[in-house]
């Protein structure tokens, strides 16, 4: 079924994420009221009820789509972690989003986007990334290239001796430790800043516009449809141990990601140092 689907067109799943947005998020951007948003682990970790609507409304149409399959969502993992050991099994996975920068949607701001990513086994095999109020819509399939509304996107390579622009990891999400690594990137050549949405840093990456990330944590609805569609636009990604990025955990932190084999190399060798250190 999985081979069916990706052989068919994609369209249908890029309707559902459409929908979602339509449905359940956009009416409420800048409309939610007061009690449509609760904290779950902190001050820094909210929900509202576009979040909860949209994850409700893709899982019934994506698992539709490809019978058999299973989702794992960001919230519905945050009711059920058990939920998240699916990455780990047999089962086709759909990896979701509902509303990647939370922060920002209700705040009213237009950076933010749902995430959809379809994994077998570990393996990225097509990924969603929608901006709804940009009318952005990225996708990428493996072994067929990433695509933003349609057009081919390339990541390119930073000009030599360009100052990096790296997105890491926002301070309100790192301990004191993880921004000690972090700290390695103030360097001549880099110019570091707090990640904003982390799907749409990806984005930025596949469009050449944000040569790199430098992430500390591995939560796969937040990676899983942006490191695909790095990978389809020519860049690549790193652990501290030189291995890709695995989606079902055990990841030596932090990792980048980048619009090139080579700078993925060069933030991987700094972050490694500054771990050390």
């Amino acid at each position: 079924m999985i081979t069916e689907l990706l052989a068919g067109n994609l369209s249908e799943v890029e309707e559902a994420v459409r929908r979602a947005a339509a449905v359940e998020i956009l009416p409420r951007w800048r409309q939610l009221a007061e009690h449509e948003i609760v904290l779950k682990t902190g001050p820094n970790d909210p929900v509202t009820v576009a979040d909860r609507g949209a994850e409700e409304l893709l899982t019934a149409a994506l698992t539709a789509l490809l019978p058999g399959s299973v989702v794992v969502g960001e919230e519905a993992v945050s009711a059920d972690p058990s939920t998240y050991d699916a990455l780990r099994g047999d089962a086709p996975v759909w990896i979701v989003d509902p509303i990647d920068g939370t922060r920002q949607f209700i705040r009213g701001e237009p950076g933010f986007c749902t995430l959809v990513a379809l994994a077998h086994r570990g393996e990225l095999l097509a990924s969603w990334t929608y901006a709804p109020v940009l009318d952005e819509m990225a996708v990428a399939v493996r072994g067929r290239g990433a695509h933003l509304n349609g057009e081919p996107l390339h990541a390119g390579t930073p000009a030599p001796g360009a100052v990096l622009e790296i997105a890491t990891s926002h301070p309100d999400f790192t301990t004191p430790e993880q921004k000690r690594s972090l700290l390695a990137l103030r360097t001549e050549g880099i110019n570091p800043r707090p990640c904003g949405s982390a799907g749409l840093e990806y984005l930025g990456i596949a469009r050449g516009d944000v040569d790199a990330i430098a992430f500390n944590w591995e939560l796969a609805w937040d990676h899983a449809a942006g490191l695909l569609l790095v990978e389809e636009a020519g860049g690549a990604h790193l652990t501290l141990t030189g291995e890709p990025f695995r989606i079902t955990g055990g990841n030596t932190l932090p990792f980048t990601a980048a619009r090139d084999a080579a700078t993925a190399r060069r933030v991987a060798g700094i972050l490694s140092a500054g771990s050390v250190g």
